[in-house]
Protein backbone atom coordinates (compact mmCIF):
# COMPACT_ATOMS: atom_id res chain seq x y z
CA UNK A 1 0.00 0.00 0.00
CA UNK A 2 1.46 3.49 -0.41
CA UNK A 3 1.21 5.88 1.98
CA UNK A 4 -0.81 9.05 1.65
CA UNK A 5 0.58 12.92 2.10
CA UNK A 6 -1.45 15.83 3.44
CA UNK A 7 -2.13 18.58 2.15
CA UNK A 8 -0.23 21.00 5.22
CA UNK A 9 3.22 20.76 6.39
CA UNK A 10 2.27 20.50 10.07
CA UNK A 11 2.77 17.73 11.86
CA UNK A 12 2.09 14.33 13.06
CA UNK A 13 1.98 11.95 15.63
CA UNK A 14 1.16 8.79 17.47
CA UNK A 15 2.11 5.78 20.08
CA UNK A 16 2.43 1.97 19.31
CA UNK A 17 0.73 0.16 22.11
CA UNK A 18 2.44 -3.09 23.15
CA UNK A 19 0.20 -5.57 24.77
CA UNK A 20 3.11 -7.48 26.44
CA UNK A 21 5.08 -7.11 29.26
CA UNK A 22 9.42 -6.86 28.90
CA UNK A 23 9.46 -9.96 31.78
CA UNK A 24 7.41 -12.21 29.33
CA UNK A 25 10.05 -11.92 26.57
CA UNK A 26 12.45 -14.35 28.68
CA UNK A 27 15.21 -11.38 28.49
CA UNK A 28 16.88 -12.76 32.27
CA UNK A 29 16.97 -16.11 30.68
CA UNK A 30 18.97 -14.93 26.90
CA UNK A 31 22.57 -13.47 26.81
CA UNK A 32 22.53 -10.24 25.22
CA UNK A 33 25.71 -11.40 23.19
CA UNK A 34 23.50 -14.17 21.48
CA UNK A 35 21.11 -12.62 18.71
CA UNK A 36 20.55 -16.36 17.86
CA UNK A 37 18.58 -17.06 21.11
CA UNK A 38 16.02 -14.48 19.91
CA UNK A 39 15.83 -15.69 16.08
CA UNK A 40 15.28 -19.24 17.94
CA UNK A 41 12.45 -17.84 19.76
CA UNK A 42 10.34 -16.50 17.08
CA UNK A 43 11.26 -19.51 14.40
CA UNK A 44 9.63 -22.08 17.37
CA UNK A 45 6.63 -19.98 17.75
CA UNK A 46 6.08 -19.31 14.17
CA UNK A 47 6.51 -22.93 13.78
CA UNK A 48 4.08 -23.32 16.95
CA UNK A 49 1.36 -21.10 14.81
CA UNK A 50 1.92 -23.26 11.65
CA UNK A 51 0.79 -26.41 13.53
CA UNK A 52 -2.64 -24.89 13.66
CA UNK A 53 -3.46 -24.39 10.27
CA UNK A 54 -3.58 -26.63 6.85
CA UNK A 55 -0.54 -25.58 4.26
CA UNK A 56 -2.82 -23.44 2.43
CA UNK A 57 -4.65 -21.86 5.41
CA UNK A 58 -1.06 -20.49 6.73
CA UNK A 59 -0.35 -19.20 2.93
CA UNK A 60 -3.08 -17.11 3.27
CA UNK A 61 -2.85 -16.06 6.62
CA UNK A 62 0.78 -15.45 6.16
CA UNK A 63 -0.13 -13.22 2.96
CA UNK A 64 -2.65 -11.23 4.83
CA UNK A 65 -0.78 -10.70 8.08
CA UNK A 66 1.96 -8.62 5.88
CA UNK A 67 -0.16 -7.30 3.78
CA UNK A 68 -1.92 -5.62 7.41
CA UNK A 69 1.53 -5.22 8.43
CA UNK A 70 2.43 -3.30 5.58
CA UNK A 71 -0.70 -0.82 6.20
CA UNK A 72 0.32 -0.25 9.97
CA UNK A 73 4.25 0.71 8.71
CA UNK A 74 3.11 3.07 6.05
CA UNK A 75 -0.18 4.10 5.75
CA UNK A 76 -0.82 4.22 9.48
CA UNK A 77 2.87 4.02 11.23
CA UNK A 78 3.10 5.34 14.37
CA UNK A 79 6.03 7.69 12.86
CA UNK A 80 3.32 9.30 10.67
CA UNK A 81 0.93 9.42 13.74
CA UNK A 82 3.22 11.63 15.70
CA UNK A 83 3.99 13.96 13.40
CA UNK A 84 0.09 14.24 12.79
CA UNK A 85 -0.26 14.68 16.77
CA UNK A 86 2.69 17.33 16.12
CA UNK A 87 0.74 19.59 13.49
CA UNK A 88 -2.70 19.20 15.98
CA UNK A 89 -0.25 21.03 18.53
CA UNK A 90 0.89 23.55 16.53
CA UNK A 91 -3.01 24.27 14.83
CA UNK A 92 -4.37 24.71 18.61
CA UNK A 93 -1.35 27.82 18.87
CA UNK A 94 -2.25 29.13 15.82
CA UNK A 95 -4.24 32.82 14.79
CA UNK A 96 -7.21 32.20 12.76
CA UNK A 97 -7.92 34.98 10.10
CA UNK A 98 -10.72 36.10 7.11
CA UNK A 99 -9.27 36.55 4.34
CA UNK A 100 -11.61 38.92 1.54
CA UNK A 101 -11.24 37.79 -1.65
CA UNK A 102 -13.07 38.56 -5.11
CA UNK A 103 -14.01 34.72 -6.39
CA UNK A 104 -11.84 34.83 -9.64
CA UNK A 105 -8.91 35.62 -7.12
CA UNK A 106 -6.60 32.44 -5.71
CA UNK A 107 -5.64 33.54 -1.58
CA UNK A 108 -2.70 35.74 -1.73
CA UNK A 109 -3.11 36.86 -5.40
CA UNK A 110 -2.59 40.97 -5.01
CA UNK A 111 -4.80 42.81 -8.02
CA UNK A 112 -4.55 46.47 -7.66
CA UNK A 113 -8.47 46.90 -8.14
CA UNK A 114 -9.45 44.28 -5.70
CA UNK A 115 -6.91 44.71 -2.78
CA UNK A 116 -8.21 43.86 0.85
CA UNK A 117 -8.90 47.53 1.93
CA UNK A 118 -10.73 48.54 -1.31
CA UNK A 119 -13.15 45.15 -0.92
CA UNK A 120 -13.64 46.28 3.01
CA UNK A 121 -14.80 49.77 1.33
CA UNK A 122 -17.48 48.05 -0.22
CA UNK A 123 -18.45 45.38 2.11
CA UNK A 124 -21.15 45.56 5.43
CA UNK A 125 -19.42 46.11 8.64
CA UNK A 126 -22.48 44.44 10.44
CA UNK A 127 -22.48 41.30 8.07
CA UNK A 128 -18.91 41.21 8.01
CA UNK A 129 -19.00 40.85 12.09
CA UNK A 130 -21.97 37.99 11.71
CA UNK A 131 -19.50 36.63 9.47
CA UNK A 132 -16.46 36.30 11.47
CA UNK A 133 -18.94 34.89 14.44
CA UNK A 134 -19.46 32.12 11.89
CA UNK A 135 -15.29 31.89 11.29
CA UNK A 136 -15.36 31.29 15.09
CA UNK A 137 -17.34 28.80 15.23
CA UNK A 138 -16.20 27.01 12.50
CA UNK A 139 -12.75 26.86 13.07
CA UNK A 140 -13.29 25.89 16.86
CA UNK A 141 -15.55 22.87 15.25
CA UNK A 142 -12.74 21.96 12.86
CA UNK A 143 -10.60 21.90 15.94
CA UNK A 144 -12.26 19.41 17.12
CA UNK A 145 -13.27 17.08 14.49
CA UNK A 146 -9.46 17.30 13.77
CA UNK A 147 -8.78 15.57 17.57
CA UNK A 148 -11.79 13.57 17.37
CA UNK A 149 -10.34 11.98 14.02
CA UNK A 150 -6.82 11.61 15.35
CA UNK A 151 -8.34 9.53 18.01
CA UNK A 152 -9.88 7.62 15.96
CA UNK A 153 -6.44 6.75 14.17
CA UNK A 154 -5.15 5.92 17.65
CA UNK A 155 -7.18 3.71 18.56
CA UNK A 156 -7.70 2.24 15.34
CA UNK A 157 -3.92 1.42 14.65
CA UNK A 158 -3.66 0.13 18.92
CA UNK A 159 -6.29 -2.41 17.54
CA UNK A 160 -4.64 -3.48 14.81
CA UNK A 161 -1.34 -3.91 16.37
CA UNK A 162 -3.02 -5.95 18.84
CA UNK A 163 -4.44 -8.54 16.22
CA UNK A 164 -1.24 -8.23 14.38
CA UNK A 165 0.46 -9.60 18.17
CA UNK A 166 -2.06 -12.40 18.55
CA UNK A 167 -0.45 -15.54 18.70
CA UNK A 168 -3.60 -17.83 17.39
CA UNK A 169 -3.69 -17.29 13.42
CA UNK A 170 -7.32 -18.65 13.43
CA UNK A 171 -9.38 -15.26 14.99
CA UNK A 172 -7.80 -13.40 12.60
CA UNK A 173 -8.54 -15.68 9.11
CA UNK A 174 -11.79 -15.95 10.67
CA UNK A 175 -12.51 -11.84 10.67
CA UNK A 176 -10.45 -10.90 8.20
CA UNK A 177 -13.38 -9.43 6.50
CA UNK A 178 -13.97 -7.39 9.56
CA UNK A 179 -10.11 -6.56 9.20
CA UNK A 180 -10.54 -5.45 5.78
CA UNK A 181 -13.68 -3.17 6.37
CA UNK A 182 -11.69 -1.91 9.20
CA UNK A 183 -8.86 -0.72 7.12
CA UNK A 184 -10.89 0.87 4.58
CA UNK A 185 -12.45 2.68 7.14
CA UNK A 186 -9.20 3.95 8.71
CA UNK A 187 -7.86 5.17 5.42
CA UNK A 188 -11.22 7.13 5.09
CA UNK A 189 -10.62 8.57 8.48
CA UNK A 190 -7.19 9.20 7.29
CA UNK A 191 -8.25 10.90 4.00
CA UNK A 192 -10.79 12.93 5.73
CA UNK A 193 -8.08 14.23 8.30
CA UNK A 194 -5.75 15.56 5.79
CA UNK A 195 -8.21 17.56 4.51
CA UNK A 196 -9.16 19.46 7.77
CA UNK A 197 -5.26 20.35 8.07
CA UNK A 198 -6.05 22.65 5.46
CA UNK A 199 -8.68 25.94 6.83
CA UNK A 200 -11.54 25.95 4.42
CA UNK A 201 -14.12 28.28 2.40
CA UNK A 202 -17.34 30.28 4.53
CA UNK A 203 -20.46 29.44 3.14
CA UNK A 204 -21.87 33.60 2.74
CA UNK A 205 -25.71 32.86 2.47
CA UNK A 206 -26.24 36.61 2.32
CA UNK A 207 -24.49 39.10 0.43
CA UNK A 208 -21.72 40.92 2.06
CA UNK A 209 -21.48 44.02 -0.26
CA UNK A 210 -25.43 46.33 0.37
CA UNK A 211 -26.74 48.03 -3.08
CA UNK A 212 -24.43 50.74 -4.23
CA UNK A 213 -27.00 52.24 -7.08
CA UNK A 214 -25.00 51.57 -10.78
CA UNK A 215 -21.62 50.76 -9.34
CA UNK A 216 -20.30 47.16 -10.23
CA UNK A 217 -20.53 45.17 -7.22
CA UNK A 218 -17.92 42.37 -7.11
CA UNK A 219 -18.48 38.66 -6.03
CA UNK A 220 -16.61 38.14 -3.51
CA UNK A 221 -15.76 34.62 -1.05
CA UNK A 222 -14.25 34.42 2.57
CA UNK A 223 -11.41 32.03 3.16
CA UNK A 224 -9.82 30.88 6.79
CA UNK A 225 -6.55 31.62 6.96
CA UNK A 226 -3.79 30.06 9.37
CA UNK A 227 -1.28 32.56 10.76
CA UNK A 228 1.70 30.44 13.25
CA UNK A 229 2.13 30.93 16.58
CA UNK A 230 4.18 34.11 17.95
CA UNK A 231 6.84 32.51 20.71
CA UNK A 232 9.09 33.22 22.54
CA UNK A 233 13.11 32.71 22.32
CA UNK A 234 13.52 31.87 25.49
CA UNK A 235 17.45 31.69 25.11
CA UNK A 236 17.86 35.17 23.83
CA UNK A 237 15.24 36.56 26.94
CA UNK A 238 16.89 37.33 30.09
CA UNK A 239 16.60 39.19 32.59
CA UNK A 240 19.03 41.78 35.26
CA UNK A 241 18.36 43.69 37.94
CA UNK A 242 15.83 46.51 36.83
CA UNK A 243 14.84 45.42 33.36
CA UNK A 244 14.85 42.57 30.80
CA UNK A 245 15.55 41.77 27.31
CA UNK A 246 13.09 39.84 25.51
CA UNK A 247 13.14 38.16 22.20
CA UNK A 248 10.43 36.54 20.17
CA UNK A 249 9.55 35.25 16.35
CA UNK A 250 7.85 33.23 14.07
CA UNK A 251 8.48 30.26 12.72
CA UNK A 252 6.99 30.81 9.34
CA UNK A 253 7.90 34.25 8.75
CA UNK A 254 5.33 36.74 7.10
CA UNK A 255 5.69 39.02 3.72
CA UNK A 256 4.91 41.81 5.49
CA UNK A 257 5.90 43.62 8.88
CA UNK A 258 3.54 42.82 11.53
CA UNK A 259 2.32 44.54 14.93
CA UNK A 260 2.85 42.60 18.71
CA UNK A 261 1.18 43.45 21.69
CA UNK A 262 3.62 42.47 24.54
CA UNK A 263 1.97 41.99 28.33
CA UNK A 264 3.64 42.32 31.78
CA UNK A 265 2.97 41.97 35.22
CA UNK A 266 4.41 41.57 38.72
CA UNK A 267 3.61 38.14 40.34
CA UNK A 268 2.62 38.50 43.65
CA UNK A 269 2.63 42.20 44.04
CA UNK A 270 3.55 43.11 47.96
CA UNK A 271 2.03 46.72 48.01
CA UNK A 272 -0.99 49.06 46.39
CA UNK A 273 2.02 50.43 44.43
CA UNK A 274 3.98 47.07 43.46
CA UNK A 275 0.22 46.52 41.61
CA UNK A 276 0.95 49.30 39.49
CA UNK A 277 4.10 47.26 37.84
CA UNK A 278 2.17 45.76 34.53
CA UNK A 279 1.37 47.03 30.84
CA UNK A 280 0.49 46.66 27.85
CA UNK A 281 2.87 47.65 25.32
CA UNK A 282 2.07 47.88 21.22
CA UNK A 283 5.78 46.78 19.63
CA UNK A 284 6.28 46.44 15.86
CA UNK A 285 9.19 44.42 16.29
CA UNK A 286 10.53 40.67 17.58
CA UNK A 287 12.39 42.12 20.56
CA UNK A 288 11.81 44.57 23.23
CA UNK A 289 13.41 45.88 26.68
CA UNK A 290 10.76 46.34 29.41
CA UNK A 291 13.15 49.05 32.21
CA UNK A 292 12.02 50.04 35.24
CA UNK A 293 11.74 47.02 36.98
CA UNK A 294 11.83 45.86 40.57
CA UNK A 295 14.93 43.93 41.49
CA UNK A 296 14.51 40.01 42.48
CA UNK A 297 10.78 39.54 41.58
CA UNK A 298 9.52 37.41 39.41
CA UNK A 299 7.62 38.49 36.27
CA UNK A 300 5.08 37.05 33.46
CA UNK A 301 5.62 38.41 29.69
CA UNK A 302 2.87 37.34 26.99
CA UNK A 303 2.85 38.22 23.72
CA UNK A 304 0.60 38.07 20.37
CA UNK A 305 0.15 39.92 17.80
CA UNK A 306 -1.57 43.39 17.55
CA UNK A 307 -5.09 42.87 17.74
CA UNK A 308 -6.93 43.22 13.71
CA UNK A 309 -10.06 43.14 11.98
CA UNK A 310 -10.41 40.03 10.75
CA UNK A 311 -9.00 38.14 13.61
CA UNK A 312 -11.90 35.33 13.75
CA UNK A 313 -10.22 33.05 16.48
CA UNK A 314 -6.99 32.99 18.71
CA UNK A 315 -7.17 30.33 21.47
CA UNK A 316 -3.48 30.90 22.96
CA UNK A 317 -0.63 33.10 23.33
CA UNK A 318 2.72 32.34 24.76
CA UNK A 319 3.93 33.20 28.00
CA UNK A 320 7.18 33.82 29.63
CA UNK A 321 8.10 34.12 33.63
CA UNK A 322 11.82 35.83 34.22
CA UNK A 323 13.14 36.87 37.65
CA UNK A 324 15.04 39.90 37.74
CA UNK A 325 18.58 39.60 39.87
CA UNK A 326 18.85 40.54 43.08
CA UNK A 327 20.44 44.02 44.31
CA UNK A 328 24.03 43.99 45.20
CA UNK A 329 24.97 43.94 49.25
CA UNK A 330 25.40 47.68 50.21
CA UNK A 331 28.97 48.83 49.99
CA UNK A 332 29.35 46.56 47.15
CA UNK A 333 30.60 47.89 44.02
CA UNK A 334 27.85 45.54 41.55
CA UNK A 335 31.68 44.69 39.12
CA UNK A 336 34.77 44.83 41.16
CA UNK A 337 37.64 44.98 39.26
CA UNK A 338 39.12 42.27 37.55
CA UNK A 339 35.68 40.71 38.43
CA UNK A 340 33.68 38.67 35.39
CA UNK A 341 30.33 40.56 33.91
CA UNK A 342 26.92 37.87 35.90
CA UNK A 343 25.06 35.78 33.26
CA UNK A 344 21.85 37.22 33.47
CA UNK A 345 18.73 34.92 35.36
CA UNK A 346 16.82 33.36 32.48
CA UNK A 347 13.73 31.73 32.06
CA UNK A 348 12.49 29.15 35.10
Amino acid sequence: MQSRQGPTALGEAGSQTMNFQVTGLGLDKMKLDSPQSFLDQEDAEEAEEQQLLEPKAWRTYTERRNALREFLTSDLSAHLLKRHHARMELLKKCSYYLEVLPKHLALGDQHPLVLPHTLFQLIDPWKFQRMKKVGTAQTKIQLLLLGDLLEQLDSGRAQLDALLESPDPRPFLAGWGLVEQRLADLAGVMDCFLAMMVPGRLHVKHRLVSDIGATKIPHIRLMLSTKMPVLFDRKESVAHQDWVSLRWFVTIQPAAPEQFELRFKLLEPRTQQECLQRGIIPVAACSFDVRNLLPHRAYKFTIKRAESYTLVYEPWRDSLTLQTKPRPPEGEHPLSAGQAQPAPNRTF
